[in-house]
């Protein structure tokens, strides 16, 4: 595992022994420290030896670099100081440790805050990314409590009743954005369920012939929350709202904001404020093919 004396800690799982140059069946994984804060509350656990938060982000890109160089895959997450300091209290571990870290980073139920590296600028989307993961994989794991694990594993493996709702709240999902028409949208649900509000969010470019652009961790989120809703009969709300239109249409844009309701059982046009955004009834989804 590449490692210097000032390059943030890091873990490597592998399947089977490889030889020299690249390792295409090795997959390297990691944890970032993603704020200036999360760096000084780490810093009795000696995680790096980085004077300061931009440091370490320098030494972890060189880490990464490095890494997508030798391994066929790189994996990142958020390195959350309360999350590890509970993990550690949990199993007894001693948190200054290269084990307990590397237990931590690879612990199965946190899978889902994984993000693949692909040579993004740290600073730039990338970190955003890994705090909106592992919030997201918290709502995951709160999502699959209230299926009693239905919706562990691929969309395939899922359990009949929860992949014909997972199914439906994807057709749900798709009819929204085919209405929306071509832009740059925020794209907002909730459900309020047992446990607490489960809440997803989406940032969605929608080219105007047709393909979409969004995050596969927000678009897996957004279905998982929809469909927790739809299996469990809970009420939630959806928004759709951001700037319409597209270069084609001479730069002609407009601002829209559309919502709609759930009783449980489905989506149907409703004046809904969310997150501080209020939104109009939205349109028919019976009448978007």
């Amino acid at each position: 595992m590449p490692r210097n004396s000032r390059t943030p800690r890091s873990s490597r799982c592998t399947s089977t022994g490889a030889g020299g140059g690249r390792r295409p069946e090795e997959a390297f994984v990691t944890g970032i420290l993603t704020s200036a804060e999360d760096f000084e509350r780490a810093r009795p656990w000696r995680l790096t030896e980085a004077a300061d938060h931009a440091a370490y982000l320098r030494d972890t890109a060189t880490l990464l670099t490095e890494a997508r160089r030798v391994f066929g895959t790189v994996q990142a997450r958020m390195f959350h100081p309360e999350d590890f300091a509970d993990f550690c209290l949990l199993h007894a571990l001693d948190p200054t440790e290269q084990s307990s870290r590397e237990r931590y980073l690879v612990n199965p139920p946190l899978q889902t805050q994984l993000l693949p590296y692909q040579g993004e600028e740290l600073a730039g989307d990338f970190l955003p990314r890994l705090v909106r993961a592992r919030e997201g994989g918290l709502t995951l794991r709160h999502a699959d409590l209230l299926l009693d694990g239905g919706l562990c594993g691929s969309p395939e493996e899922l359990l009949p009743q929860v992949r014909q709702a997972y199914e439906r709240a994807s057709e749900i999902f798709r009819r929204m954005l085919v209405g929306a028409g071509a832009g740059t949208y925020q794209f907002h649900c909730v459900v309020d369920g047992p446990g607490g509000r489960l809440a997803a969010d989406a940032r969605i470019l929608h080219w105007e012939d047709g393909v979409v652009r969004i995050h596969d961790e927000d678009l897996d989120l957004v279905c998982a929350v929809l469909c927790a809703g739809l299996v469990r009969e809970l009420p939630g709300a959806a928004l759709l709202h951001g700037s319409q239109g597209s270069a084609g249409a001479c730069g002609e844009y407009r601002q829209v904001a559309w919502a709609w309701q759930s009783t449980g059982f489905g989506y149907a046009p409703a004046a809904v404020e969310l997150d501080g955004v209020e939104a109009r009834p939205g349109f028919s989804l019976g009448s978007v093919c």
